[in-house]
């Protein structure tokens, strides 16, 4: 099965491609740039997504929900905000459908104009901030903490399954604040919400940091991003958490009333993450045999296969196993015990190595006979055979270790693909060399950054959080700096 695979040294992007048909995740719509997510890759989201559902509860946020459609008038009253997705919109026109009078099928009918025509959902800035006006009156109604799961459209010309596609399943927080200190504080927290979900659960390292006024997200003051390396050598942002200062609330006209009875306006947050978390989670583990899942987040953690030649030897291997999965279940391990007949084991364990289920058992008669079963970890193949005696404790304590194990080899790449860069000789070699992060030196103008992309496709992916001031020389205007910061080729 993984002989279908193109390998990643020979082409990275074939390489994904396969891996996302070939392992179930998801596949082409009839939809030009639209992909239909199958049950497996839903699977991963819902883990996801229940995941960051919890942190998000357990920092007070509630969920609600809000139109797919959003008035052509609310986009306007933002500029940077329809300067940023005008090229993005997809727009509806027209409300009802009729025979054609030709006999040719169906036609839009031309009575049926909207009177104004209707964006379907890039974002939900302009139609939540219209909702928050009339639900904020006083500081007694804030902070206002929402966030919904919802999908959105933003029309791409070129698509790539999961990683940007036309229509995309995420998560959008939208907060409201008294004070500039209160959002401020809410946009780094939410940051740091991404950060802990990505290094824990998916077991991907990331740099947290702020986005250059160039790449920020049009209508915020300031974008707080986490970016992640994956094995290609390229960046893949990850998740953002924007402060938008007052902008939408004047947009809106939404105010509130302080403890000294004066009106100000409120001051805002947004944050999101989406099904682009699935090809980074792919992209920043799995190998040219499949994917390689980190186990706190894998459908399946556990994949059972019994070896027999008679019904009378199946008998006893259900009967030790069915030990087995109420052990597992006890400690709220997922499993799937494989006891299809029409395939045969050899069959599943491609199958199940090609998923990243992260650890495979076997249980063969003989096998039962010594009291032991066979078990391989996906992540370094490793087999070994182990007693059945408290078998659901061992298996606990191993998907730990691989939990720890794929992050530990993430950082690891991670970590040695951050060069520090002085000459823009040896910027321009690295970049299609050794490629990752780059840290440089920026003379903190939008001229120079677009200069740069222009010329070597790199763009500034994020000033690091924990950046030292250190004076420097822009690596290609040569003015002065007072910073490093991290440029590199991005998804």
């Amino acid at each position: 099965m993984s002989k279908e695979i193109t390998s990643r040294e020979k082409d990275y992007a074939q390489w994904y491609n396969d891996l996302v048909l070939k392992a179930g995740m998801a596949e082409y719509s009839a939809v030009r740039g639209c992909m239909i997510i199958k049950p497996y890759g839903y699977a991963l989201w819902e883990k996801m997504r229940d995941q960051l559902d919890f942190m998000f509860k357990e920092t007070g946020h509630s969920n609600a929900y809000f139109p797919l459609f959003i008035p052509k008038s609310f986009l306007s009253r933002e500029a940077a905000h329809v300067e940023g997705f005008a090229k993005e919109c997809a727009v509806v026109t027209h409300y009802r459908l009729k025979n054609d009078p030709d006999g040719k099928g169906i036609i839009v009918d031309p009575e049926a104009r909207l009177e104004e025509e209707l964006i379907v959902r890039p974002t939900s800035e302009t139609i939540i901030w219209n909702t928050y006006k009339n639900w904020i009156q006083s500081y007694r109604d804030l902070p206002l903490l929402i966030n919904q799961w919802a999908n959105v459209v933003r029309w791409e010309m070129r698509t790539r399954l999961f990683l940007r596609t036309s229509e995309f399943l995420w998560q959008e927080g939208h907060t409201a604040h008294a004070t500039a200190g209160e959002a401020i504080e809410e946009t780094k927290r939410m940051l740091n919400v991404y950060a802990t979900f990505a290094e824990e659960w998916m077991a991907m390292p990331v740099i947290k940091g702020v986005k250059s006024a160039n790449e920020r997200f049009a209508g915020a003051v300031d974008t707080y991003t986490i970016e992640a390396l994956m094995q290609d050598g390229k960046a893949l942002q990850s998740g953002t958490s924007h402060f938008l200062g007052q902008n939408f609330a004047k947009a809106f006209d939404v105010k509130f009333s302080d403890k000294d009875n004066k009106l100000d306006y409120v001051w805002a947050t947004s944050w999101g993450a989406s099904t682009r978390l699935i090809g980074a989670l792919i992209m920043a583990h799995s190998d040219d045999d499949g994917l390689v899942l980190p186990p706190k987040l894998a459908p399946i953690q556990v994949v059972i296969v019994p070896v027999y030649k008679t019904g009378e030897e199946k008998e006893k291997l259900d009967k030790k196993i069915a030990e087995i999965t109420e052990n597992l279940k006890a400690l709220k391990i997922s499993y799937k015990y494989d006891d299809d007949d029409k395939r045969r084991p050899g069959w599943k364990f491609a199958e199940y190595e090609m998923k990243g289920v992260p650890v495979r058992m076997v249980l063969g008669t003989r096998d039962l006979e010594n009291n032991v079963i066979e078990v391989t970890r996906r992540d370094t193949r490793k087999k070994e055979s182990v007693s059945l005696d408290g078998i659901a404790n061992v298996i606990k304590d191993l998907l730990d270790d691989i939990q720890s194990s794929i992050f530990n080899k993430a950082k690891e790449f991670r970590d040695t693909h951050i060069t520090r860069v002085d000459s823009w000789k040896e910027f321009e070699t690295l970049l299609d060399t050794k490629t990752g992060f780059l840290s440089a030196h920026w003379d903190g103008t939008t001229e120079t950054e677009e200069k740069i992309k222009e010329l070597t496709k790199a763009t500034i992916r994020c000033i690091p959080l924990d950046n030292e001031h250190e004076q420097g020389k822009c690596i290609l205007t040569g003015k002065p700096s007072t910073q490093r910061v991290l440029f590199a080729r991005a998804y």
